[in-house]
């Protein structure tokens, strides 16, 4: 056997989840929910754990393909593989709630959530480890659910291994409350929901495709500001995926606005004045914000609701499209 890396942990024992499959979810195959149930692992480390009996159904080991019915009991054990340690470095971080519990940060475009290939440091869990060392006995330094890079807004980060279970559930169990404003290109008449599976393109690693074989994804959007070409989206998470808001929007011809990898590039509405021209081949990130979370409190089981208004590039594009609008309407 291989001596471990100076710089890797070992394997570590992580606190016991537990989660009851959903109605829903009668019918698939059990790793298939506990996927669902448990969206921070890859569905590869739930077989195996299926396999291994550090995943139970009522109590039960069973094969990944064991259907559910809905109702049984899930306990999870998980371990952490060996993995770079990430180190603790002063990162400003904008914390709109601090509790013994947890933290709620408002993340700004450009941060990257997780350290990974290429991007090794200045990401926010070195700077979470820097404002809270004690975060290096939690998975992820606490991180629940994750952003995109360029995606702004609100996270919520578990200090304790008990609220990390618990929001961890939640998050399976699809009642943490996750809202985004999204500004797209074009003009749909009415809101909806979108009901499509999401994978890995297969034919582009970079992006994430609607398919047949994904995995469940549900996104619910309606219209909250029209303007000449493009629309202001407010969009709630049902499920969790990589690129979820991003691909379903594109999938139902509805692209975000900057969108460097779903994006078809610029879109000006007839006669754009300079300044709504300028505002837009000036914004180089997807125009996605997510400006609200809502969860029981970890402990107390308090109703916690935290809101965060978009960045100032944000909402100077938003100026910029009202200004146009207001403009063409006085020139009719």
């Amino acid at each position: 056997m291989g001596a471990t890396p100076e710089n890797a942990e070992p394997a570590t024992k992580l606190t016991t989840l537990f989660a009851t499959v959903q109605a829903a979810q009668g019918g698939s195959r059990f790793d298939q929910a506990l996927a669902e149930l448990f969206p921070d692992y890859s569905r590869s480390r739930l077989a195996e754990w299926i396999r291994s009996g550090r995943a139970t159904l009522d109590g039960a080991q069973v094969k990944p393909r064991q259907r559910v019915s809905g109702g049984e009991r899930v306990e999870l054990d998980p371990v952490a593989e060996e993995s770079t340690r990430v180190v603790a470095e002063s990162i400003e971080l904008d914390v709109v709630l601090d509790d013994p519990e947890f933290l709620v940060v408002n993340k700004p475009a450009g941060l990257i959530v997780h350290p990974g290939a290429g991007n090794p440091a200045r990401t926010l869990q070195n700077g979470l480890l820097h404002f809270d060392p004690s975060l290096a006995g939690i998975p992820r330094a606490g991180i629940v659910h994750r952003l995109d890079k360029d995606t702004s807004g609100l996270l919520v980060v578990a200090r304790t291994l008990t609220a990390h279970n618990r929001l961890v559930t939640q998050l399976g169990a699809r009642t943490i409350k996750r809202q985004y404003q999204a500004l797209v290109i074009g003009t749909p008449v009415a809101g909806g929901s979108i009901d499509a599976p999401i994978d890995r393109d297969p034919r582009d690693r970079l992006r994430m495709a609607v398919r047949e074989d994904g995995r469940p994804a549900v996104t619910h959007f309606r219209v909250r500001e029209r303007f000449r070409a493009h629309t202001l989206l407010q969009a709630n998470l049902e499920t969790g995926r990589t690129h979820q808001i991003r691909v379903h929007l594109t999938h139902r011809k509805l692209p975000l606005v900057g969108d460097p990898l779903y994006g078809p590039g610029l879109r000006l509405p007839k006669g754009a004045a300079p300044e709504l021209a300028d505002a837009l081949r000036g914004f180089k990130r997807q125009a996605l914000h997510a400006e609200l979370l809502e969860f029981e409190h970890p402990v107390d089981r308090s109703t916690v609701r935290v809101e965060a208004q978009p960045p100032a590039d944000f909402r100077a594009l938003l100026d910029a499209l009202r200004a146009d609008r207001e403009a063409a309407n006085a020139s009719r």
